[in-house]
């Protein structure tokens, strides 16, 4: 059968509850839960909980529903992330005051009670709220850490340390054992006279008359902050509602009647009312949509354009541009150099021959050079040749100069029997703005 889950989040735990078996979300009765409280570490409590939230959906897979219980929007927030951290969707977020009033509005005992003080004393802190019962509107709400729990354990361990029963532990790991032991002696004096608690330190003894002793300075304090907030809520309140793990205290609620003058009811296990006021309120989350696995890089395609998918191309380097160029300045040198020898009788003798025939008055149209394109020079013959017996481009802008006479032997010039001399030009300093590859 389906069931719901409700977690409340506390600074020294997290708590859980859950319907027993067989009870419909509209037939819950008070006390039908099943609890788990899991200590809260060194682990972000925000952690703890998505992380609890998932092994129990796991285990339990007719849980239907989910409702977490956050205290401020920066708690919200962060259980948010650690949620989507998890990958779990099915839940919601409602506030612990109202979760509280959910519960105690669910078992009946604020009945008739319009305007009521929430006294919520926790092991970090303690809150108190002027809420409307009928509107769930919240007055005024004011938390601090002046007492707590926490402080309540250490005022129990400072007297035992002074009574010369305990000695005072050397490390921080037996100072927090000795604490565990002083909560737990404050827990059991809530339903008996004295405790006695054996530790390593030594006995942990203490009653319940000097335990009311020790405390009553603080209880007392935290009333009068209450009926300041009263005051400033400039409302009347008809009754006061004690949660939290201190609530078990008797002296608490005692102090609070007579400083405030009107009932307080404190529940039955009052540490768990939120929780239980959580699940109360959990409803299956319809309307949020599954969180789909990450997108990878290839996933994409499929949302882009052809053109937008199509892989980019690489970007070449200047320094792989300036060796391609190389490489084919190179192959054209060696191209005309062998047009040169092989060809070079033939349109010598050709052109010998064709000087008897009327020549073409369309001029031969000659590449253009550049400086990264080093041309085959061919030394011009003694006699003077026309425009379209020559047989080489222009040299380089670089190469020419200021008179037009043939340029000397040297050692860059081929002689071949037969032939003009082939003149190589070489590469002048400074023409690249790269060092060629090696």
């Amino acid at each position: 059968m389906s069931s719901v889950l409700g977690v409340s989040v506390g600074a020294g735990a997290v708590r859980m509850a859950r319907p027993h078996a067989g009870h419909a979300h509209d037939q819950i009765a008070p006390h039908s839960f099943d609890f788990q409280s899991i200590p809260v570490g060194e682990q972000p409590v925000e952690e703890l909980v998505a992380e609890a939230i998932g092994v129990t959906l796991e285990a339990t897979p007719g849980i239907e529903a989910t409702a977490i219980a956050y205290r401020t929007e920066q708690q919200a927030k962060a259980i948010r992330a650690a949620m989507a951290r998890q990958q779990i969707t099915n839940y919601e977020l409602v506030p612990e005051l109202a979760a509280a009033l959910e519960f105690a509005q669910y078992t009946g005992d604020i009945r008739g009670i319009s305007s009521l003080v929430v006294y919520d004393l926790g092991s970090s802190g303690l809150s108190v709220s002027v809420v409307d019962t009928q509107t769930r509107e919240i007055r005024i709400s004011e938390r601090t850490s002046d007492i707590s729990g926490d402080y309540l354990d250490s005022l129990i361990r400072e007297q035992q340390i002074a009574s010369g029963r305990i000695a005072h532990p050397a490390d921080p790991t037996g100072l927090a054992e000795l604490d565990s032991h002083c909560r737990e002696a404050k827990e059991q004096l809530s339903a008996n006279t004295a405790v006695a608690l054996p530790s390593e330190q030594g006995l942990v003894l203490l009653a319940q008359e000097n335990f009311e002793a020790l405390i009553m300075l603080a209880v007392e304090s935290s009333a009068r902050m209450t009926r300041d907030v009263i005051v400033r809520s400039d409302r009347p309140v008809h009754g006061v509602l004690l949660i939290g793990g201190c609530a078990r205290i008797p002296l608490i609620a005692k102090v609070l009647e007579r400083w405030m003058g009107v009932p307080v009811v404190v529940p039955e296990t009052p540490e768990t009312v939120i929780a239980r006021g959580a699940a109360l309120l959990a409803r299956p989350v319809q309307t949020v949509q599954q969180v789909a696995a990450p997108i990878s890089p290839h996933d994409y395609a499929d949302l882009s354009p052809a053109w937008l998918s199509a892989p980019p191309k690489r970007r070449r380097s200047r320094r792989e541009i300036n060796a391609a160029v190389l490489t084919v300045s190179a192959l054209a040198a060696v191209a005309a150099i062998g047009l040169g020898l092989g060809y070079g009788p033939q349109v010598l003798e050709r052109d010998s021959q064709s000087s008897d025939r009327p020549t073409s008055s369309t001029p031969t149209s000659v590449p253009s050079s550049t400086a990264l394109d080093p041309q085959i020079t061919v030394a011009p013959a003694t006699t003077e040749t026309s425009p379209e017996e020559s047989v080489a481009a222009p040299p380089p802008r670089w190469q020419q100069s200021s008179t037009s006479a043939a340029p000397t032997p040297g050692p860059n010039t081929i002689v071949v029997p037969g032939l003009p001399p082939i003149v190589v030009p070489t590469i002048p300093p400074n023409v690249f703005p790269f060092p060629p590859p090696r």
